[in-house]
């Protein structure tokens, strides 16, 4: 259970990120297009995109959230989701938090919670991150309850189908344009390669790139069922106390 305190604190953590980074035109790009019921994608981002958090990593990163994933158009702009209506559902919502905080200290711990609930299974619990990350519901409930909502998951629908190569499994993670396909766990060793600033990250040193050699990170599976793990909130907020110390605040 994610206590209030803990929610709070991630807030504040995050907010501070957004006062300090690097030129525009240094950061890497990192999308990742997933879909909110999938396992693998609640695994992903739960226990693993929690790492770009780590020391002085957050600010040469791009985060893009792209929530449609395997979702199939039908006629008349209407779709069907690979888990059913209920991930339609959360697609949406998550969609429309991207788009009403539209920066990631903003809109991260909101999904954070939902898909750390989606891990547990406990998906249908979503509406208490309102409470846990004192939000208020309305614009959300105003998002997804009407047309909008559904004008945003076309958008990224659009986005998801103009991928190229396309995407074959969720969740497709890409880096400065290039998909990582299998490899999508060891998706920071990219993120270091990938950057071209003066100031590289001392996360991107030759031991922290070896510490999961490519091609490794990831095994072939990608959305069927998987071991249930404790996700912990303690990680996010441990990883970005770090960062915090690092540039002496």
């Amino acid at each position: 259970m994610v206590s209030s305190t803990t929610t709070l604190s991630l807030l504040s953590y995050l907010f501070f990120f957004s006062l300090f980074s690097p030129s525009q035109s240094h950061k890497v790009s990192l999308e990742l297009y997933y879909e909110s019921l999938c396992p693998y994608s609640a695994n992903f981002i739960v226990n693993y995109l929690p790492k770009i958090f780590s020391d002085d990593l957050l600010p040469i990163v791009d985060v893009t959230l792209i929530p449609w994933g395997n979702a199939k158009l039908k006629t008349n702009n209407n779709f069907t989701c690979q888990h059913g209506p209920y991930e339609c559902l959360l697609n949406t919502v998550e969609a429309c938090a991207i788009n009403i905080w539209p920066e990631l200290n903003q809109n991260f711990p909101f999904i954070y919670c939902i898909e750390t609930l989606a891990y547990e299974r406990r998906q249908k619990e979503w509406e208490s991150c309102f409470d846990k990350l004192s939000l208020d519901p309305k614009p959300i409930e105003q998002c997804y309850n009407g047309e909008y909502g559904k004008e945003l998951e076309l958008q990224y629908a659009a986005e998801t189908n103009a991928l190229q190569p396309p995407h074959t499994f969720v969740p497709w993670v890409v880096v400065d344009g290039k998909p990582l396909s299998e490899d999508y766990r060891n998706f920071l060793s990219y993120v270091c390669e990938a950057y071209k600033g003066t100031d590289t990250p001392q996360s991107c040193t030759k031991e922290y790139l070896n510490s999961v050699p490519k091609g490794e990170a990831t095994p072939k599976h990608f959305v069927s069922h998987m071991k249930r793990m404790i996700p912990t909130w303690e990680l996010v907020c441990s990883t970005i106390t770090s960062w915090m110390e690092i540039m002496n605040f």
